[in-house]
């Protein structure tokens, strides 16, 4: 196992085992308001101190954890199903319509996820729901091209010509023989995309377009600490920590997938 992949799996997997723990239990408060305790130092109250509402900071990032991680996997499965689908279809009919199919890809990449978090907003309001579409709607040509390039590269071999010879019809095809081949680059592409899923989550409730207080979320902590950067500056560490600590530790286990899957790229 190569040493980005522990690394990275170890880092992602600490942050999905918070995450999962604070649905059960957390070591403080992460609701409620209670003025004796707030903006207490790391180690004066609880390991990472308190925050403007007396709760606990650490508690906080670990329900942040989840609902973040919760947000981006939801968007990035969802991206990954529509866009695989998308590539595999014009892959496997060519001509205009996968010119067709490539051309709308590339328009809807071309708008940012805030953009489109903001005119969703303007119909259906804030809220996870519009940070997950948004989101997942930004991946879709991502994986869409990913998945179309190894059809490209799988339709060109023996197997896939013999299949055709023994009458398959093209959707069959790419079900059974290009699907399970490019499976490989579409998911370490999704661990990748996971880590800037979290990035674009945080940034999306940091300007109050994702969860809505009083529920925990890394971005909406750092909004939350603007004000008390000075009195307070472990308002805005812990969280910022948090976010760059999950991107990395995505972008190491991407890393070392894609190594695993051609031992060629290894160093």
């Amino acid at each position: 196992m190569s040493r980005r992949l522990l690394i990275g799996g170890s880092i992602v997997g600490a942050l999905a085992g918070a995450g999962l723990l604070s649905l059960a239990w957390t070591p403080g408060r992460v609701s409620g308001f209670r003025v004796a305790d707030r903006l207490k130092a790391p180690l004066e109250a609880g390991l990472l101190g308190t925050d403007q509402l007396g709760r606990d900071v650490l508690s906080l990032l670990m329900a942040g954890a989840a609902n973040s991680l919760g947000i981006a996997c939801a968007a990035v499965a969802a991206g990954l199903v529509a866009g695989a689908a998308v590539g595999l279809l014009a892959a496997a009919r060519g001509g205009i319509l996968d010119a067709a199919l490539m051309r709308v890809m590339d328009v809807v990449f071309a708008v940012p996820p805030i953009l489109s978090a903001m005119m969703l907003a303007a119909f259906l309001g804030g809220g996870p729901e519009t940070a997950t579409i948004a989101i997942a709607v930004f991946t879709v040509p991502v994986f869409a091209r990913v998945a179309r390039a190894g059809a490209m590269r799988v339709l060109k071999r023996d197997f896939v010509l013999a299949a055709r010879g023994a009458g398959k019809s093209s959707a069959r095809i790419a079900a059974e023989h290009v699907a399970p081949n490019v499976a490989g680059d579409l998911l370490v592409q999704a661990t990748l995309q996971l880590g800037l899923a979290i990035l674009t989550e945080a940034g999306l409730s940091f300007l109050g377009l994702g969860l809505a207080p009083p529920a925990p979320s890394w971005g909406r902590m750092l909004a939350d600490s603007q004000t008390f950067f000075l009195q307070a500056p472990w308002l805005a560490l812990a969280p910022g920590l948090a976010i760059a600590l999950a991107v990395l530790g995505f972008n190491l286990l991407g890393d070392g997938l894609r190594d695993r899957f051609d031992p060629r790229r290894s160093p």
